[in-house]
Parts: structure tokens; sequence; C-alpha cells
């Protein structure tokens, strides 16, 4: 243990040991709720790094991980070759740009499968069909009945609940005519919907 914590503390894996705690801290403070995983994502652009498709975060944290880990290892092995003095610092002070760039290019690789995990836009809402005109399924829409097929932007259809107010009588909405929904109702489930 005493060999591993020389190591740790030793120039240049001790640069990286503190961010380490720090993005240790970061994710624990993310567990319980504190802060969450997208906190920095106003504040950075990781896209031109080449590290976009997930949140700063996960990818700060990544390369931080990764550059501690390099420069660890890379630190045991200048350790294994028996050189001192000035060639150990130089070799030391190599492996600090090695480290970064090696945990940088490992980083790309890794969040490739992980973009699609983070969505840059929201999914389908039910809001979305809002002002969208849909098809009559039924053979009457009334207050506590109806249904209507109605398409969403990409080309989907789905089949939604329908309500008509008992005031709006002026046209039938019957089996294959064209309504418009106009208004979306949370507690009920349903779309507004008026002859069109």
């Amino acid at each position: 243990m005493g060999e591993f914590l020389d190591h740790v503390f030793r120039f240049p894996t001790m640069l990286f040991t503190a961010a380490l705690v720090v993005v240790i801290c970061f994710w624990l403070m993310a567990l319980v709720g504190a802060v969450g995983h997208d906190s920095f994502d106003t504040d950075l652009d990781s896209d031109a790094l080449g590290l976009g498709g997930v949140p700063v975060a996960v990818s700060a944290s990544l390369v931080i991980a990764l550059t501690w880990t390099l420069s660890l290892i890379g630190s045991v092995l200048l350790t294994g070759l028996s050189v001192s003095g000035g060639l150990h610092h130089l070799l030391a002070a190599v492996l600090l740009p090695v480290a970064v760039l090696g945990a940088w290019r490992l980083t790309r690789w890794a969040i490739r499968p992980l973009a699609a995990l983070f969505p840059d836009e929201p999914g389908p809402s039910r809001i979305d069909f809002v002002g969208r005109t849909c098809t009559i399924r039924t053979r009457r829409v009334d207050e506590g009945f109806g249904q209507a097929e109605v398409t969403a932007s990409d080309g989907s259809t789905a089949l939604v609940q329908v309500r008509r107010s008992g005031l709006d009588v002026t046209a039938a909405l019957a089996l294959g005519s064209t309504g418009l929904l106009y208004a979306y109702d949370e507690v009920g489930e349903f779309f507004w919907v008026a002859p069109y």
C-alpha cells in the first residue's frame, strides 16, 4: 500500500489525484441529488474537443480518471526502468502530456456508445400534436367519447383520445371526418377537437 501511495503522490500523478478527488466528490453529490449530471453543460462546449454527445461532467470525469490511471501506470513503469536524476524528471515531465493526450483519445472512443444514452432533443410529447389535423376513427365524438388518428412530424401515426365541447355543434365529427386538435387536457389525457 505504501508503494501505491508513493506513486499516487509522485509527479505527474499527484496533479491528477487532486482532480480525481474532486470528480469523486462531484459524483457522490450527484448521487444524493445535490447536483445534476448536466450541471456544467451551459458553461463549456465539449464539442470543440471532440467530446460532445454526453454531458460535460461525464466527459471531463472520464478524461480525469483515465489521465490519472495512465499517469499512475507510467509512474510505475518509470520506477521499473531504474533511471534516476535528470533523466527521470525529464521522462516524468514527458509523461504528463502523454497521459493527457492518451486519456483524451480513449475518452473520445469511449463516449461514442454513451452518446446514445444522452439525446440532444427531448423525446416526442403529446403536446406536439396540438395544432395538427386528425382523422376521426369512431362513429361519433362528444364530451365523453372519441378517438382520432394523428400524424406526427416524423411521419408516424398515433391513435389518440379526443373530446368535443358540448357547446360546439356547428358541424358533425363522424367516422372519417377531419378535425383539428386545439388543446390537450392533461388530467383526462385527451385532446379537444374541432371540425376542420
